[in-house]
């Protein structure tokens, strides 16, 4: 999605840190997920099919995933 502003209702994720710049939202409501980055509102956003979302959000929580 070029621009992420189409979307009328995002909210921050939980797992986004405070206040450093390193936020992301989420829209809900949609077959897929739409997510971008706070800091660039107009920006793109890119859209993950719900499933592939769950099973990404899965994997952190388990701490499957390294950084």
């Amino acid at each position: 999605m070029r621009d992420a502003s189409s979307v009328q209702v995002w909210r921050k994720s939980s797992y986004s840190g405070g206040g450093n710049g390193d936020c992301l939202e989420v829209a809900d409501g949609y077959a897929d997920v739409p997510v971008r980055d706070s800091k660039n509102p107009h920006g793109p956003a890119l859209i993950f099919p719900a499933d592939g979302w769950s099973s990404f959000i899965a994997a952190v929580q388990d701490g499957r995933l390294s950084s």
